[in-house]
């Protein structure tokens, strides 16, 4: 299989891009979130791939990063869910924010996605809970490492992923562990 693309960016064209790889052109889809990152024409320019062949047709689908192509392999593993869908997904929202809202349980978040309709976002909060990796779960997406160990102490202490994840969010940025802790568990005791 096709794993990774290194060689020279042809053309952009969202959402496709054409990579010329020692004189092969690469049709590859890539979401919005790379496409904005990728070099000037003419650049040198390096993908992560995810081969898709079908009776009609044989599709590259390319990512910026190992997290990126991660979250699209566990999209399309859900029933009613195809590369174009997942590739809407990581369009409409980074990785980060697609595991946060799967954290905390949030299908609005991912109904504003084009495609995505309320049970198919239900569908993608049941069957990814707990599936993206610790790499690209909240944690990873807590504004500092005070938070991220708040989160920590609160998920030890019994409480909830998404109820640990929205106590967070009423805490200041820069408060320190302990007194994030006190705050959050107040939070917690009122709701």
């Amino acid at each position: 299989m096709i794993g990774k693309l290194t060689g020279t960016l042809d053309h952009k064209n969202p959402p496709m891009v054409l990579v010329d790889c020692n004189g092969v052109g690469y049709e590859v889809y890539v979401p919005m979130s790379t496409f904005y990152n990728l070099p000037e024409v003419g650049a040198r320019v390096s993908l992560l791939t995810h081969f898709v062949v079908r009776e009609d047709a044989q599709i590259l689908y390319g990512f910026e990063n190992a997290q990126e192509r991660e979250a699209f392999r566990q999209l399309i593993k859900i029933s009613g869910v195809g590369p174009r869908t997942a590739l809407s997904v990581l369009s409409g929202m980074s990785v980060a924010e697609l595991s946060q809202a799967i954290t905390v349980q949030e299908a609005g978040r991912l109904i504003k996605v084009p495609g995505i309709g309320k049970k198919t976002a239900e569908r993608l909060l049941l069957e990814l809970k707990g599936k993206l990796g610790p790499d690209l779960g909240f944690a990873a997406n807590v504004a500092n490492d005070n938070q991220g160990d708040i989160l920590q102490a609160l998920v030890a202490l019994g409480y909830s992923d998404k109820e640990a994840a929205l106590s967070l969010k009423a805490l200041p940025l820069e408060v320190g562990v302990s007194e994030g802790i006190k705050l959050a568990l107040r939070a917690l005791s009122k709701a």
